[in-house]
């Protein structure tokens, strides 16, 4: 087996008093597709929010390729190749689906300094369209994102976290708000970059994720609860209990 790309080592997270995450450890695989599941309450979010580096874990180990990343400012772990999309979008409504993208692949080319002044808008151009292509979203390249359907926004977003190139998306629930045949594009895309990259989902709805995901972990009140295949999961006694109301 190879080496992780993600190891999660006794993470804890406080509020004051409130404990969110209480001494989480899981590792991560590279090129899989992941999820992190558990109902309303499990710690879900505050796990996103700290692998992502929107919060800093309160105590515990956060290693990236094994490299440790704990602690690290936000748009470090963007640097180190991690990216994320939200269950909330954030695109810039005004701005049409395209250069919504074109400025995503500008942050990147800029933090590199990778494409000469001259030819810098026909290569963001260029970049931006393949992007929209991947998503699905080639044919909305002009439309101002406000006017896009939920899950159209959502793939749009997800076209701008790809415009980093990561090594590892993050996406926190992304078929939110979604109708049913929104889902089933989002999840099909899903699954399409996972042949690419290693993806980690967050999500609540157990059956969406057992048909795709290889491998879950599951939480429960802040706290790891059972990690395994679908297979391993579905027949946890504990998961069942908790999860299920069942057993």
């Amino acid at each position: 087996m190879s080496s992780p790309i993600l190891e999660v080592e006794g993470i804890s997270k406080r509020f004051g008093k409130f404990v969110a995450l209480n001494n989480v450890s899981a590792s991560f695989q590279p090129g899989k597709l992941s999820a992190i599941i558990g109902p309303n309450g499990a710690g879900k979010s505050t796990f996103f929010n700290v692998v992502s580096g929107a919060f800093a874990p309160s105590a515990g180990r956060l290693k990236f390729q094994g490299r440790d990343i704990t602690g690290l400012p936000q748009h470090e772990f963007a640097r180190q190749g991690i990216a994320k999309s939200f269950q909330i979008t954030t695109v810039f409504k005004q701005l049409s689906a395209h250069e919504n993208v074109r400025v995503a692949a500008q942050m990147r080319a800029s933090r590199y300094q990778l494409i000469k002044p001259r030819r810098a808008m026909s290569e963001l151009a260029e970049r931006a369209d393949a992007l929209l292509e991947r998503v699905g979203l080639a044919d909305h390249r002009a439309r101002p994102a406000a006017d896009l359907a939920h899950g159209q926004q959502r793939a749009l977003e997800v076209a701008m976290a790809l415009a980093s190139e990561p090594v590892l998306l993050l996406m926190d629930e992304p078929t939110a708000g979604m109708s049913p045949e929104e889902t089933k594009v989002m999840m099909d895309l899903i699954t399409a970059l996972a042949a690419e990259r290693s993806v980690i989902l967050v999500e609540h709805k157990m059956k969406l994720v057992m048909g795709i995901c290889e491998r879950l972990l599951v939480l429960h009140h802040g706290e790891f609860l059972a990690e395994g295949t679908p297979a391993e999961i579905r027949a946890n006694t504990d998961v069942k209990r908790v999860y299920l109301g069942q057993g």
